[in-house]
């Protein structure tokens, strides 16, 4: 046992499928989700991830049903997929990052998740608590993981991009050894690229071998039709300006043939392909395995979805954008092309399909075109939220966050004290 002798780098695929949207924060009631069929359609297109987490209300417990199909259990051995999850969040305003904490929520995962090992855990939303704390999670998770062998890779995950980077630093400095991954969420999207300037360098510095790029929806925010709002209400914490910005986006958009989600999407999933390399993974877009590596490093994504339309439309955009990687079209210049740009971005929206009667000569001049179309709408979105707007981080925790363990949690530390 021990630190795994083959990186996460060579272990992990380019997107990885996401489950916050199996909770009660993003839809009334998850346990009428298809979830099962959701896994299962993921599975088979090629998807080898999931990405959970014991906060994410029923998550773990729904992932880990549909995993434990005869389906899955037939078609795809545990050895085909890997799961990442996380510890420490309880709740809304709970946390517990203690060493009994730790264990117990490890061995609950792995319940819950039907499964000898985890792939990955993460210290989830490390600014909530000390940076002590989350030292001594993150030595606690590497204890488990040298000694009981439940825990492959440890890493952390949270929002703000300068505690993540500043608590990656310090893992280092403190115990030599570099964090496998660090999750970021909603901060490499069309409203907010922090990640890629502020936080790449350092974590790079910092030694962190595999960035992943979180809810390229911003939580939602990114959706014509507002964030979501689940059985809790409306949980997001962007500030009725941000909203309104996005609103006025929206509609832009939607003026212009496209749809806000769409864009947002592709923008999020092609850009951190390229710009995430460094951090990236070699295991191939969709595959019938992992880990098989395939000699160049591709950003990772987390992709989260709650219905079979969103999945669907999430892969075709994905096998878009890895039709054009395979024929080298995506470049460090995406307007890198000798036609004049129209002030009408319509009449240089491309068709669906190349055509030759609307004047297309070849299938590159078509990619190309649809390419530069892309790259004029996101800079004009970027441009529509103004400096107030763009790359605005909303304060986490905010200015009343008190911690609160939630009731009957002493018990159940007790509990683990005694096993």
């Amino acid at each position: 046992m021990g630190r795994p002798p083959i990186p996460l780098s060579a272990n992990l695929p380019p997107l990885i499928m996401g489950t916050a949207t199996f909770n009660s924060q993003y839809n009334p009631d998850p346990y009428v989700l298809p979830t099962t069929a959701l896994v299962h359609r993921a599975l088979s297109s090629g998807i080898r991830a999931f990405d959970t987490s014991p906060y994410y209300g029923p998550a773990e417990e729904l992932l880990g049903c549909a995993l434990s199909t005869s389906f899955v259990r037939s078609n795809f051995p545990r050895h085909s997929y890997r799961l990442l999850t996380k510890v420490g969040r309880l709740a809304a305003s709970s946390f517990d990052y203690s060493p009994a904490w730790i264990r117990h929520s490890v061995h609950r995962s792995l319940q819950r998740l039907d499964t000898s090992y985890l792939d990955v855990v993460y210290c989830h939303d490390v600014e909530f608590v000390t940076p002590e704390e989350v030292l001594n999670a993150v030595r606690e998770l590497r204890r488990i993981r040298n000694v009981d062998g439940l825990v492959h890779y440890v890493g952390i995950s949270g929002y703000p991009v300068q505690v993540v980077c500043s608590l990656a630093e310090m893992i280092l400095r403190e115990t030599g050894e570099p964090l496998d991954v660090v999750m970021s969420y909603a901060n490499f999207t069309l409203q907010n690229t922090r990640l890629l300037t502020e936080g790449l360098p350092r974590l790079l510095a910092a030694g962190v071998d595999v960035v992943l790029n979180a809810s390229p929806l911003g939580m939602g925010l990114l959706r014509r039709q507002g964030v979501p709002i689940g059985r809790m209400g409306d949980f997001h914490p962007a500030p009725d300006g941000l909203r309104n910005a996005i609103n006025a986006v929206s509609v832009w958009v939607d003026k212009q043939g496209e749809k806000l989600e769409a864009v947002a999407i592709r923008f999020a999933l092609e850009s951190w392909l390229r710009e995430g390399a460094r951090v990236g993974v070699l295991s191939p877009p969709l595959s019938p395995s992992v880990g098989l590596g395939t000699g160049k490093r591709l950003g990772s994504s987390v992709m989260g979805v709650s219905h079979m339309e969103e999945l669907e439309e999430t892969l075709r955009v994905w096998r878009s954008i890895i039709d054009d990687l395979d024929d080298g079209v995506i470049e460090d210049n995406p307007a890198a092309c000798d036609e004049d740009i129209p002030s009408d971005l319509t009449s240089l929206q491309p068709p669906a399909v190349p055509n030759l009667s609307d004047g297309f000569i070849t299938d590159e001049k078509w990619s190309r075109k649809a390419r530069l179309h892309r790259h004029i709408l996101v800079k004009d979105i970027r441009s529509i939220l103004g400096s107030e707007w763009r790359d605005y981080e909303w304060p986490s925790p905010g200015p009343n966050f008190v911690n609160s363990p939630p009731e009957g949690h002493k018990d159940v530390l007790e509990e683990e004290a005694e096993r």
